[in-house]
């Protein structure tokens, strides 16, 4: 297989916004918002862009300092993040979900890093950067979904147990539809980006399937870890209402 990947003109990748101004358009004739859409595709942009020219410096420094800074800065903002569908609790909520994107996330990259790939240096940026990204933004998900879900099943009178069981069932929808679709209806980023590139698809396939168990387990592990460090705050709540 050839080795070589196509670059991307600036002037070719102005044709991606075609479907993204016919998207708006649709928005604009069914007389729907679009500052938010207009306002994420800009940080889209500008931080992709950003990230380029950082993700090269960082790539090229080879320091763990660097590396456990950028993972700190993946955390905390994935925490707060998470909490962006109940944001009359985030304040209250966010060392609960701090503490569970990073045992949930931590611990699946730390499996797939060390035990699967075992890279040396156990930071090298190359490998470490992206997985952490897919690890923690996926935890991120997760406990968003269980968040507005658990909040939301309580606030309809349902217990705690009851509620808890919904929430982590919501929040492992969009995984489970992955883990169905994944080389059936879709090639992921990861594998697409590898065979673009010229990698083998048997070796690319391997990888795919440690990322989907990374991200599964990180889904399950950190909705769980959410959901169950937040009852005495949710059951306070739910006292402070009935009284």
């Amino acid at each position: 297989m050839s080795s070589s990947v196509q670059v991307i003109s600036f002037t070719h990748l102005a044709f991606a916004f075609i479907p993204v101004l016919v998207a708006l358009g649709i928005l604009v004739q069914w007389r729907l918002p679009i500052k938010n859409g207009l306002y994420a595709l800009s940080r889209m942009l500008i931080q992709l862009l950003l990230i380029g020219y950082f993700l090269s410096y960082i790539f090229e420094s080879h320091s763990a300092g660097i590396v456990v800074g950028v993972l700190i800065v993946m955390v905390v903002a994935s925490s707060w993040i998470a909490l962006g569908a109940i944001p009359e609790q985030r304040w209250k909520m966010y060392k609960y979900a701090l503490l569970s994107v990073t045992l949930g996330g931590g611990f699946t990259l730390l499996v797939m890093s060390a035990g699967v790939l075992g890279l040396d240096p156990w930071y090298n940026p190359q490998y470490m950067v992206p997985l952490a990204g897919m690890a923690f933004a996926n935890a991120m998900n997760s406990v968003s979904l269980s968040a507005e879900r658990l909040n939301a099943e309580m606030s309809r009178g349902d217990s705690y147990i009851v509620a808890r069981k919904i929430a982590l069932k919501a929040s492992l929808i969009p995984i489970t539809n992955a883990l169905f679709a994944v080389g059936l209806v879709s090639l992921p980023g990861m594998m697409t980006g590898q065979i673009l590139s010229g990698v083998s698809p048997f070796i690319a396939v391997r990888y795919q399937i440690m990322i989907m168990c990374m991200l599964f387990g990180s889904s399950v592990i950190s909705a769980a870890l959410f959901l169950s460090l937040i009852k005495p705050l949710m059951l306070t709540a739910k006292i402070k209402v009935e009284a």
